[in-house]
């Protein structure tokens, strides 16, 4: 008789809340960081039903980079400059930082 799916166990790994971490991928907490302030512009973006080229207009920022975020395409993105396309739309970045000693 087969096992069926419910019957086999699986494990459960907690992970440290930081995914690239978790699969050592080198600069970390940066691209932790950057996908923080990523998704609060595309919250923004669907929020306020902007399109890209809406929000180009009302900001400044070229379209082509509204899509690179909404694509997850960060490389090319710095931390500052997603500061600064949430504040061009509207938003105050607030920061904590909490610093431990690494593993």
């Amino acid at each position: 008789m087969k096992d069926k799916p419910r019957d086999k166990k699986i494990e459960v790994v907690r992970g440290s809340g930081n995914i690239y971490r978790d699969f050592s991928l080198p600069d970390a907490d940066i691209r932790q960081f950057k996908g923080i302030l990523a998704a609060e512009i595309i919250k923004t973006l669907d929020r306020d039903a902007l399109t890209v080229r809406r929000a180009q207009a009302l900001s400044g920022v070229p379209a082509a980079d509204f899509s690179r975020i909404r694509n997850a395409h960060l490389a090319r993105f710095t931390v500052d400059r997603l500061m600064s396309i949430l504040n061009r739309l509207g938003k105050r970045v607030e920061v904590r930082i909490k610093v431990r000693r690494a593993a």
